[in-house]
């Protein structure tokens, strides 16, 4: 690969910029840089670009380690899906006991803690073991956003405290100067001045939402579906799709004030999407903004209700506490207004457009479109939405923007559910931990197979293959998957050597990204990543030796597991 290079230039916002020690040799280079071009520059032992639930999991293994880390973070929350995304965790069914890291354990622990120490919980609803704030019932821990961020933020302040940890909030990847293979240094932009600063180390990982640095570094990757050709994978399409990516979701968070109007102006494209009937293959169930929409599985018209006054819609589940994440039941008199849900619905997903593969500002344009969908949503439940009582509309919904940290209740950055995938070593496919693949290929029921067992196992994990309607027209993809292990192989890039992922961009198809995107699995990834890292730097080592040796793998896989990683699933039930 032909070297490139960036020119640095403009200051970084702010004074007081931590630089932090460098090599000597380097130290010169770096000051006459800085000294003729104005830039500044930082230099660590690992920088980790993004600062989602993967990069905060790396940043913690890194720091844990003794190494010296530089994390950005592109808006001004970290907690990626969990946080500034607004969307509750998806997570296994045995969560509860096994199936994570200690430290994603310790994450749900301290909000389930925060909320028994800080909040009103009515006493017997403090006391459960099992305590889930908003009841929602898409996830065991359905909780506020600000809560999920204090908690990871308590978790990074004492390496923030010590020095070894450096936030860079609001920065985005923007340049990259590699060599023949790796990369040597990066440039990031502050969105509040536009002034640019340039990182050194030795070592980076991607931990961005949509693998921004696999481009601009020359990293080989993939996007969209690949053909099933390519891997034989029963839910492939016949020809690979790059631009075939699942839809993204603008959440947002409403209560309901009873005797209040806080119906908001017809949106923008409000007309548009008050008649869309999406065009999927197989058909969507009718107009988007209704209570129907395409069963996951069947693909049949599912009905659901609605109704933020009741818990119960009849026989078809209450959207409203679908993901609900505060019930005003749960706490003292007083404590909230009414309940507070999140919604990311079907209703919401946004398939008209990509966010990767398409020039920026077509980009920001299908943003702009996701954010009208999804108050037109908002609007048609305020005006139209039929209601239990034979009535229509609820106009005492409210956007909560300060549960979002937004001045129009939206989530503070897009719900992605793909990304840039690197070409890694391994691939994980659908024939790998797909139920009724892995039953084709075997020969044997499907009660009775398990996934590939990998001897490279850096951690578990389970979801079911859940793809979203696609951009270029596909309906729903909700198949079984087997629980799952985390392949080393699938967080090495083929070439580069001092690159890692540490979010969705690690080596799965466009269908096992459907299982390997959720919370506790991509905590996993980063947490492994960062741990490697750290190994790689005190054994003198690439990734790929590391894999290749037994000796340093079965020390690696030794030392994960004494920091509470789980490499192998247990006889479930």
């Amino acid at each position: 690969m032909n070297r490139r290079r960036f020119v640095a230039s403009a200051a970084t916002a702010g004074a007081g910029i931590l630089i932090l020690p460098c090599p000597t040799s380097a130290r010169s280079l770096f000051e006459r840089r800085i000294r003729d071009a104005g830039n500044h520059l930082l230099h660590a032992d690992l920088v980790i670009l993004g600062g989602g639930l993967g990069g905060c999991a790396a940043a913690l293994a890194a720091c844990r380690a003794g190494l010296r880390v530089i994390l950005t973070e592109e808006t001004d929350w970290i907690g990626g899906q969990l946080t500034q995304q607004g969307v509750p965790p998806d997570e296994s069914r045995w969560i509860e006991t096994h199936g994570c890291t200690a430290s994603y354990r310790a994450l749900r622990d301290g909000i389930r803690d925060h909320y028994r120490r800080h909040s009103r919980l009515l006493p017997e609803v403090a006391a459960r073991k099992d305590l889930n704030p908003g009841d929602g019932f898409v996830s065991r821990l359905c909780a506020e956003p600000r809560v999920a961020l204090a908690q990871l933020e308590s978790m990074l302040l004492p390496y923030q405290a010590a020095g070894t940890l450096h936030l860079l909030r609001e920065h985005q990847v923007v340049a990259a100067q590699t060599g023949r293979d790796s990369i040597e240094a990066v440039q990031c932009r502050s969105s509040r001045t536009g002034n640019r600063i340039e990182l050194r180390a030795p070592w980076f990982i991607d931990a961005t939402e949509l693998g921004d640095l696999l481009p601009l570094a020359g990293v080989e990757h993939v996007t969209g579906a690949e053909s099933r050709r390519e891997h034989g994978e029963l839910h492939a399409p016949e020809r690979a799709e790059p631009a075939n990516q699942q839809a993204f979701t603008l959440c947002f968070a409403i209560d309901h004030v009873a005797g209040e109007d806080h119906t908001i102006s017809p949106p923008p494209g409000y007309r548009f999407w008050r008649d869309y009937v999406p065009k999927l293959r197989p058909p969507w169930s009718g107009p988007l903004l209704s209570l129907t929409t395409s069963h996951p599985q069947t693909l049949k018209p599912r009905p659901m209700g609605f109704s933020p006054i009741s818990e119960e819609t009849g026989s078809a589940p209450n959207l409203w506490r679908y993901r609900r994440i505060a019930r005003q039941a749960n706490n003292a008199p007083g404590a909230y207004p009414g309940d507070i849900t999140v919604v990311n619905w079907p209703q919401n997903d946004y398939w008209l457009g990509n966010l990767v593969g398409v020039p920026e500002g077509e980009a920001h344009r299908h943003v702009r479109r996701a954010r009208e969908l999804s108050l037109s949503l908002l609007y048609w439940l305020q005006t139209e939405a039929p209601r239990p009582d034979g009535g229509t509309g609820w106009r005492g919904l409210r956007l909560r923007g300060d549960v979002m940290g937004s001045e129009d209740g939206m989530a503070k950055y897009p719900y992605i559910r793909e990304s840039r995938r690197i070409r890694a070593l391994f691939t994980v496919t659908e024939l790998h931990c797909g139920r009724q693949a892995r039953a084709a290929l075997t020969g044997r029921p499907e009660g009775a197979v398990r996934a590939e067992a990998y001897a490279d196992s850096v951690g578990i994990g389970h979801y079911n293959i859940d793809l979203h309607p696609s951009s270029l027209g596909d309906n729903y993809v909700d198949v079984p998957s087997l629980p799952f292990q985390i392949p080393l192989g699938a967080l090495i890039p083929v070439r580069v050597s001092n690159l890692l992922p540490a979010c969705k961009n690690l080596g799965t198809t466009h269908v096992t990204n459907g299982c390997y995107r959720l919370h506790p699995v991509e905590w996993n990834i980063g947490e492994a990543a960062g741990a490697l890292v750290a190994f790689a730097l005190r054994r003198k080592v690439t990734p790929r030796a590391v894999r290749e040796t037994p000796s340093l793998l079965a020390e690696f896989q030794s030392s994960l597991r004494d920091q509470g990683f789980e490499l192998e699933w247990r006889e479930l039930s």
